[in-house]
């Protein structure tokens, strides 16, 4: 990856990069993305199906071209609203409000944006658990938050949330934290023994709690969401989408819900980023998620991604790559010290031309500080179909 940099014929002119993003580099998915098209092999590194959705939802999008074309409202189409607010009611228990304690978004990504723009000043410390959905820095240091950072523990195979490194580091500065369960890219699903401490340590020092559950959907084990905690839903914003869910990761169409003052100022933000969202994508999740509801999609789903997972998971036991057992999400981290390369970076930089697979190198998701426990990860994709996935596996295994 190579940062930006400024452009020597622009020095001394004001047409060079804003501070806040001159640092930045190229995100990790695109740079490996095209490494892997560039040499032909099988993209295992971005998350995005290369199967098609389900025919249920292609006839909502068609039968969505007939309708209204328009600007939808700031809020989003009240259709869809409603469908959220009547799932979320049966999960969280509580009624809600579509106008007041949703907010339909340009995807997961600009909400997440949003609510970081709106709830975070200048100075405010954002904690961030590592490794993480690489736009968490990156919207904090647009609004000009510090980023702090806390790695989850890895003890026999198994990623944690250590209660007492949570309690140290989080302090009076603490303005935010974010939580993303099921987890990108461990695959760890929370407990809610650990979703209680993360509220717990919120209250003590007054902060939000931004949760990102794209992911919700594809969970092996029970998916607790955030909001459902005692204490946590009048200090937290949730966020979702229809992209994870039903396989249509590029129409960007997602949503975020709390308690209304907390939707309120997201939504100001907002309106000067997208103001709204595509208007016959909106009808079309509208229909879909009434489907979802009522035909047991959402149990096809989960059993459809373990069944991927399994089947890389299976791929993988034959090569040197030491597989841990996510418990959702799309992606397989694995430890690949037996290769002996230099660090993750250099392995996935050497994957596609050596063997004709693409893969992400976990230390994008890591702070400069912390890099160094991703030097022996890899991760992969499984949103994959079973038989590009199975001929993944029989390439990687020519490793040994």
């Amino acid at each position: 990856m190579s940062a930006m940099s400024a452009d020597p014929t622009l020095e001394g002119t004001h047409a060079r990069p804003a501070t806040r993003v001159a640092g930045f580099q190229e995100t990790v998915f695109a740079t490996y993305s095209r490494l892997a098209r560039e040499q032909g092999a099988i993209d295992l590194g971005q998350g995005f199906p290369d199967f098609a959705p389900p025919d249920f939802v292609l006839e909502a999008l068609r039968a969505s071209a007939d309708g209204f074309q328009q600007y939808a409202p700031l809020t989003g189409l009240p259709a869809l609203a409603q469908e959220v607010a009547t799932d979320l009611a049966a999960k969280l228990g509580r009624s809600l409000d579509p106008a007041a304690n949703l907010l339909v978004t340009d995807g997961a990504t600009e909400g997440l944006f949003a609510c970081v723009q709106a709830l975070v000043e200048p100075g405010d410390e954002v904690l961030l658990i590592e490794p993480f959905y690489d736009a968490y820095p990156a919207d904090v240091l647009m609004a000009g938050g510090v980023p702090r950072y806390l790695p989850l523990e890895l003890e026999g195979g198994r990623w944690r949330l250590d209660p007492e490194r949570l309690h140290a580091a989080v302090g009076e500065r603490t303005r935010m934290i974010v939580v993303n369960t099921p987890h990108n890219p461990t695959g760890k699903v929370f407990t809610a023994e650990e979703l209680d401490a993360v509220v717990a340590e919120a209250a003590r020092v007054d902060a939000v709690i931004l949760s990102d559950e794209v992911y919700e959907h594809i969970a092996f084990e029970p998916h607790v969401p955030l909001a459902s905690r005692p204490g946590a839903w009048e200090r937290s914003l949730s966020v979702a989408s229809l992209g994870k869910t039903f396989s249509v990761t590029g129409w960007k169409v997602g949503w975020v819900s709390g308690p209304e003052p907390l939707v309120r100022a997201v939504r100001m933000a907002h309106q000067w980023i997208p103001f709204t969202v595509a208007t016959p994508l909106q009808a079309a999740g509208a229909a879909m998620l009434r489907h979802a509801r009522h035909s047991g999609y959402y149990r096809e789903l989960a059993g459809g991604f373990r069944r991927r997972r399994d089947a890389l998971l299976e791929a993988l036991s034959a090569t040197p790559f030491r597989a841990l057992v996510p418990d959702g999400g799309y992606f397989i981290l694995a430890d690949a010290s037996a290769l002996r390369y230099e660090s993750d970076v250099a392995l996935c930089a050497d994957l596609p031309g050596r063997v004709g697979v693409g893969a992400i190198p976990p230390s994008a998701f890591y702070s400069e500080e912390h890099k160094s426990l991703a030097r022996h990860l890899v991760r992969f994709a499984y949103c994959k179909d079973e038989a590009a996935l199975r001929q993944a596996g029989e390439r990687l295994a020519a490793l040994g």
